[in-house]
């Protein structure tokens, strides 16, 4: 590793565009470990969690490697956590596919579910609307698009306002196709999106530069 570099590691659980993802935070000039391992990836400095496939079948190889359990000890800790399309997605409380229902690791409230569309699934370009805060796509103005490809979403956010005020609210960031949907979170330490920016060329990649940033 060289002197000063960040240190990111890519969850391999056995889903995921992980070698996509490599050389997209690569481009970055950070060290990048793609591995299963629970000590690499509790003391990286960032931490990334892909996913592809269906829900049930990304949790099972999520707790294989016990990596649930890798991300609650991470946010108990403020250190950076980014999942990316279902990566996302296993973040909630709940998925249900073809009527069966798995649970996630609820870090929100909420469930991922087919989305009501003309045409699922949702795959290609489209833009989000993202809140004034957004560190995430700092610089990348309201027409810029991401690819997306998906079937399931989060069509609700259902996590309440703290009533002391205490705790500052998550930033959420929609989309639309056939109706709207959760397309990125910024939380404290836990973002994450339900596109993909490795897959989305100068925009996915001031996106990933943009989380890197809150990487210490």
């Amino acid at each position: 590793m060289a002197a000063g570099s960040k240190n990111i590691v890519i969850l391999d659980y056995g889903s995921g565009n992980l070698r996509s993802a490599e050389r997209a935070v690569a481009r970055h000039g950070v060290d990048v470990t793609v591995t299963p391992d629970w000590d690499a990836a509790l003391d990286a400095d960032g931490l990334i969690v892909p996913g592809v496939g269906a829900f049930s079948a990304c949790m099972a190889g999520l707790r294989s490697v016990r990596g649930d359990q890798i991300i609650g000890r991470r946010l108990a800790g403020g250190r950076p956590v980014l999942g990316i399309c279902v990566g996302m997605q296993i973040l909630f409380a709940k998925g249900v596919e073809h009527g069966v229902t798995t649970e996630g690791c609820a870090e929100w409230p909420g469930t991922v579910e087919r989305l009501e569309a003309p045409v699922v699934p949702h795959m290609g370009w489209n833009t989000v609307e993202a809140p004034e805060e957004t560190v995430l796509f700092r610089g990348l103005g309201p027409d810029t698009r991401f690819y997306f490809v998906h079937s399931y979403g989060v069509r609700r956010w259902e996590l309440q306002p703290d009533p002391l005020g205490h705790l500052r609210p998550p930033l959420v960031t929609w989309a639309e196709h056939g109706d709207r949907f959760v397309a990125a979170v910024e939380n404290g330490a836990l973002c994450a999106t339900q596109f993909h920016p490795e897959k989305s060329g100068d925009a996915g990649a001031e996106l990933l530069r943009n989380w890197l940033s809150t990487v210490d």
